[in-house]
């Protein structure tokens, strides 16, 4: 079933999560380990992150050096058939630019459209590590505008072999990021906004914000989304703080900011214990606050850890 469908027969918020697949040489059983304690709160969809493949460079004896090309995470498609086959519930992959041609895409979402899958959450992706900025591939979607587009011409029966007669057009719902704080290339909000609606003109039909503490980010983003003619469910991310590291490593990865008040509760904590409790609590208010503004869903970042959100779900499905 589509998000939107889940959303639109809905009367009260959903709930739902996000996953990382297993490294390299995992078992999936671990990643069924994490979501078993999340099924009872019935979330109707699951997201499953894409990792882009790394390059290492090997030396050998003579001197010369070889780019190895390394996939950390692999099993994104495989996981989404897992998923769905052993939980019944609809699984969401990420479908990136980044380290795709358009044929590779294309291939992606044929095979994902054969298992079934109704839903795709459409980005850019992020640079690797060994590029200072993003670089699309030569024959690749640069913007995740791009690749929304070449989703919803596949959905129109369009593909890019154009000699191809009576193609059957895929169907499937198209998710896009939004930023609550501004995407960080943005100049501004307004670019920000103005990107994104063209990703809704061009065929997305609902957003899943950047994780955020301050729910006013949120609501003012909201408002500014409809201000701009943006009028599709706006999905609010959550992610419970549960480590002192977390002060920093998460403005410095996704750009946030972290509200004075919580670095200041997280600053007083004797051990990450203390801290996760921290994080419940805010998490518990951050979503209670949500929930009475009437939010779709509340989705989670799990990052591969499910017992704070397990808690603050408790209180609410």
């Amino acid at each position: 079933m589509k998000i939107t469908e889940h959303i639109s027969q809905s009367e009260s918020t959903l709930f739902s999560f996000e996953i990382i697949p297993p490294k390299k040489g995992d078992s999936i059983k671990g990643l069924f380990d994490q979501i078993d304690p999340l099924m009872e709160f019935k979330p109707p969809f699951i997201d499953v992150t894409y990792h882009r493949e790394e390059y290492v460079y090997k030396e050998h004896e003579n001197g010369l050096l070889e780019k190895w090309s390394i996939k950390k995470r692999p099993g994104t498609v495989g996981i989404c058939a897992a998923i769905q086959n052993h939980y019944a519930t609809d699984a969401v992959p990420h479908i990136i630019c980044g380290g795709f041609s358009k044929e590779e895409t294309e291939n992606a979402l044929i095979d994902l459209n054969f298992l079934g899958i109704d839903n795709v959450l459409a980005l850019r992706g992020d640079h690797i590590k060994s590029e200072p900025a993003f670089v699309p591939e030569p024959d690749g979607n640069a913007y995740a505008a791009d690749l929304v587009q070449q989703i919803d011409e596949m959905n129109k029966g369009v593909y890019l072999d154009d000699e191809l007669e009576n193609a059957i057009p895929s169907d499937f719902c198209i998710g896009v990021a939004g930023y609550p704080e501004k995407h960080f290339e943005a100049p501004n909000m307004n670019f920000d906004l103005k990107r994104l609606k063209k990703k809704v003109e061009l065929g997305a039909e609902y957003i899943v914000t950047q994780m955020f503490f301050d729910n006013k980010c949120y609501f003012r983003f909201v408002e500014d989304c409809k201000k701009m003619g943006i009028n599709v469910p706006v999905i609010p991310g959550i992610k419970p703080i549960a480590t002192k590291s977390h002060l920093t490593i998460l403005p410095k990865i996704f750009k946030i900011d972290v509200p004075e008040e919580l670095e200041q509760e997280v600053a007083k904590c004797k051990d990450n214990a203390e801290v996760r409790a921290v994080g419940v609590e805010w998490g518990i208010q951050q979503c209670r606050e949500l929930i009475d503004a009437g939010v779709p869903v509340l989705h989670f970042y799990s990052m591969g850890k499910s017992e704070s959100i397990h808690k603050i779900a408790t209180k609410f499905f």
